[in-house]
């Protein structure tokens, strides 16, 4: 087993890259557990048994839950607010696993960043998982981001598990943002429509490099081989494929990097072109 296999089946530590006076900061919050059929239903079991590195001991896909720390000088943004400090138990024949959240404040606070010295949370789309900690964040006076036509929509929430009360809490102090905007020193948000009718991603520039934090764009490295599979939850799976090969493309290019936050211990990579004349899900360290 390669190390990239062996990080294939774990969640996420913190890990970090520079991007010239930005640094980004993988945040754990905790983990998930994605049935690779129900969860990616385009795929066989023949798809599978070709690729047992990316299962576990319990033939789920593993993924992390958390958030993206970005910092610059003495500013900070963090991009997603986990699951929360909660966890529900594998239900045999659904999709999602076990789920578990709760680490995602004492990693910012061992970091040096507590959420009260964040100055906003921006929101790739309106899932539990990306939203847990939102009410807490939110009472820390921390303003929430949110794709305009995300937010407008945001009763489609509700269809995954949502709590109102946690999008009261976000709208006691939240803006939102429209495709292309600057919301943070390098930081731009790009409307990537199809996981939800509002997702975003966030595209970080600094030091010559790009990075792309595609939000639930992609939920495996796997999928950066085949763009074409969905998840079974996206509001639009073909318009979310059209995006993930836009990203794949994208991720490709010289100096461009991505960001999966539910890309299990290989969260940072890049797109690279196999011999065969494919592509493959890079990590990358530094």
């Amino acid at each position: 087993m390669t190390d990239f296999d062996a990080r294939l089946t774990r969640p996420a530590g913190i890990r970090s890259l520079r991007l010239g006076d930005t640094k980004v900061t993988y945040v754990p919050d905790g983990l998930v557990q994605l049935s690779p059929r129900g969860w990616l239903p385009a795929t066989t079991d023949e798809v599978w048994a070709a690729h047992p590195e990316y299962l576990d001991a319990d033939g789920y896909l593993v993924g992390g839950v958390g958030g993206l720390l970005v910092e610059h000088g003495d500013r900070a943004l963090l991009i997603d607010a986990g699951f929360g400090p909660v966890a529900v138990p594998a239900v045999p024949g659904r999709p999602i696993g076990r789920i578990e959240g709760g680490t995602l404040f004492d990693h910012l606070t061992a970091l040096g960043r507590p959420p009260a010295t964040l100055e906003a949370v921006a929101i790739t789309h309106l899932h539990g998982d990306h939203v847990g900690w939102s009410p807490r964040l939110a009472a820390a006076g921390v303003t929430h981001l949110v794709a305009e036509p995300e937010w407008k929509q945001r009763h489609l929430a509700a269809e995954h598990g949502v709590p109102a009360e946690a999008l009261t809490a976000m709208a006691s102090d939240l803006r939102t943002v429209t495709d292309g905007e600057e919301i943070f020193p390098g930081v731009r948000a790009h409307f990537t429509p199809g996981h939800t009718v509002g997702h975003a991603a966030y595209v970080i520039t600094g030091g010559g490099r790009r990075l792309v934090a595609f939000g639930d764009a992609m939920h495996s490295p796997l999928q950066v081989a085949h763009p074409d599979w969905s998840a079974v939850v996206d509001h639009d799976p073909a318009q979310s494929a059209v995006f993930r090969r836009d990203l794949v493309t994208q991720l490709s290019e010289p100096d461009t990097l991505g960001f999966g936050i539910h890309f299990a211990d290989v969260p940072f990579g890049r797109a690279r072109r196999t011999a065969d004349g494919g592509v493959a899900w890079e990590a990358v360290d530094e």
